[in-house]
């Protein structure tokens, strides 16, 4: 279920998926919806292209630690490739 940022308080989040259409995004929502997964949703920059580099907007997924591992497994078995965890 999508949270407001201020939900999550100072709490850890990881990022889950980047959705870079308004379509993806409405899927990705209705994945972690129906994961039962409390998440948050921002919009931020990427870097995009292939022969030219520009930034992009997309909107970013973001989820509790604890709720990482059913939010890859909603991801993974709809097909799609969580984001790579950041080290």
């Amino acid at each position: 279920m999508r949270q407001p940022a201020e939900f999550f308080g100072d709490q850890e989040m990881d990022l889950v998926y980047i959705a870079r259409k308004l379509r993806e995004a409405k899927q990705i929502e209705e994945l972690l919806d129906a994961a039962g997964v409390e998440y948050a949703v921002e919009v931020d920059k990427y870097l995009g292209g292939v022969l030219f580099k520009r930034e992009l907007d997309g909107a970013f997924f973001y989820v509790l630690p604890d709720a990482l591992s059913p939010a890859q497994a909603a991801l993974t078995a709809a097909g799609l490739k969580p984001a790579e965890p950041m080290s």
